[in-house]
């Protein structure tokens, strides 16, 4: 089966093809995290808190509000998110720099506690995520783009439902996936491809 290549930006580089036509932001995020595995707690918390919020709309969206949410949700602090109570819910609300949905923000602020009972229990939520990738990032060898679910991501999304997570079903959760490095879903002609 033959495949294109992915085709060179304005800058000479080939990506993925998901991120061509974006603007600025979106191609720093492609060539600078998108990949890249994560062993940070509180990045695992910005990307679960930034793909729930995703849900139903674009990435550019919600990186274009990035820094909000930054600065509404703590430094993306779940341990501070954690101790939000309806009257900073209802703040948040209000806050125009972000997406003002009722049931993704009470979830955001519902993941942070559940987040801080597996960060308990594990040691670190780094431990519990990348026990379902067995500890190393999968490297898919992608000829063109990802799918939106896997076996893996059905998996992860169900066992975090059942510890009280909202707003990570499997299309999320493969897609927090990719943004945190669990998987190189980069096309192997992209660039990136080799270079994470």
């Amino acid at each position: 089966m033959t495949t294109t290549p992915c085709p060179a930006a304005n800058d000479g580089k080939p990506r993925c093809r998901w991120v061509l036509g974006g603007n600025a932001l979106y191609y720093h995020y492609h060539d600078n995290e998108w990949g890249v595995p994560v062993h940070d707690d509180r990045t695992h918390f910005e990307f679960l808190l930034l793909e729930g919020a995703q849900a139903g709309l674009s990435w550019t969206t919600v990186l274009n509000k990035r820094e909000n949410y930054r600065q509404a949700f703590a430094c993306f602090d779940p341990q501070q998110v954690a101790q939000f109570t309806d009257n900073d819910q209802a703040t948040l609300l209000t806050n125009a720099g972000i997406i003002r949905n009722r049931l993704k923000i009470a979830a955001a602020i519902g993941n942070a506690r559940a987040f801080q009972n597996i960060a308990a229990q594990f040691g670190t939520f780094d431990n519990y995520i990348w026990g379902f990738v067995d500890g190393k990032p999968q490297n898919n060898c992608r000829q063109s783009t990802p799918p939106a679910t896997t076996e893996t991501s059905d998996k992860l999304s169900k066992d975090m439902k059942k510890r009280g997570f909202k707003f990570v079903g499997s299309t999320i959760m493969y897609s927090y996936m990719q943004a945190v490095g669990m998987v190189n879903d980069h096309e192997i002609s992209c660039y990136r491809y080799k270079n994470i």
